[in-house]
């Protein structure tokens, strides 16, 4: 992102001149107060509105004749969004779909990815009998079918219990080691960010602008003994500190 706005038809000024530089197979972590545009700049950058000034690249970009990028991007929104008449394998096909690939030739993709989030014998299930957090799973294996450079995540795991939550911040760690796609991750939690991010972007209130920029370095796995580890602690304390900082700087409340 490069000196990127967005003002809304009713005046609010969301981002202001924000500019972001994400390395390839980097997991960072998007946080901030409500309301500072963490949302919205994911949005952007997944196509699903254009800024109103700045520039959005990245090397493996297509754009379409809408001017919107296509292809190499996966989004995993805050719901579930599934279809209800479809099936779990429905759900996951229909990015491939729409695509054009017909269903026989994405039938080992789909269940390949149905696998990697736990879900390969729930196939044929409808999302009504799924759990919260399988839903979010189908979610997430919808959003990785395509094989994209590039997975976003607007705070996908925030209306999901602690244990669930956990649990899928683990398979998402996994995942994203296994594939080595790039991850942007929206969030509300500092906890969160510290345990799944390689690197933290704290934004300030609106009108949204980076505040500040926070490489990680673990020294050994993430798992549930490093939740209790001294380093995991000193990280929170030092994002803590960073979100109280530019929760003043912007004047917002969080």
């Amino acid at each position: 992102m490069r000196n990127v706005s967005k003002v809304f038809s009713n005046g609010t000024l969301a981002l202001k001149d924000m500019s972001l530089d994400v390395e390839r197979g980097e997991f960072l972590s998007l946080l901030g107060p409500s309301g500072c545009g963490k949302s919205t700049a994911l949005r952007i950058i997944a196509g699903l509105g254009g800024p109103s000034s700045g520039t959005i690249d990245w090397p493996s970009s297509k754009i379409n004749s809408r001017g919107l990028p296509e292809g190499d991007v996966g989004f995993v929104f805050q719901e579930p969004t599934l279809m209800p008449w479809q099936t779990v394998f429905g759900n996951v096909y229909l990015p491939l779909r729409l695509q054009s690939v017909n269903k026989s030739a994405a039938r080992e993709r789909i269940m390949e990815t149905l696998a990697s989030v736990g879900l390969a014998d729930f196939a044929n299930a409808y999302p009504r009998e799924l759990s919260g957090g399988m839903k979010m799973r189908v979610s997430i294996a919808r959003a990785l079918v395509t094989k994209p450079k590039l997975l976003l995540m607007d705070e996908p795991f925030a209306a999901l219990d602690e244990i669930t939550r956990q649990k899928l911040n683990d398979d998402v760690l996994r995942l994203w080691k296994q594939s080595g796609v790039t991850v942007i991750f929206v969030t509300h939690s500092v906890f969160e960010s510290a345990y799944l991010s390689n690197r933290i972007v704290v934004m300030k209130a609106r009108p949204g602008q980076v505040f500040a920029d926070m490489p990680l370095k673990t020294s050994g796995a993430r798992d549930a003994e490093y939740r209790t580890s001294e380093e995991y602690r000193a990280t929170t304390h030092e994002v803590s500190h960073a979100l109280h900082e530019a929760i003043h700087a912007g004047g917002g409340t969080h």
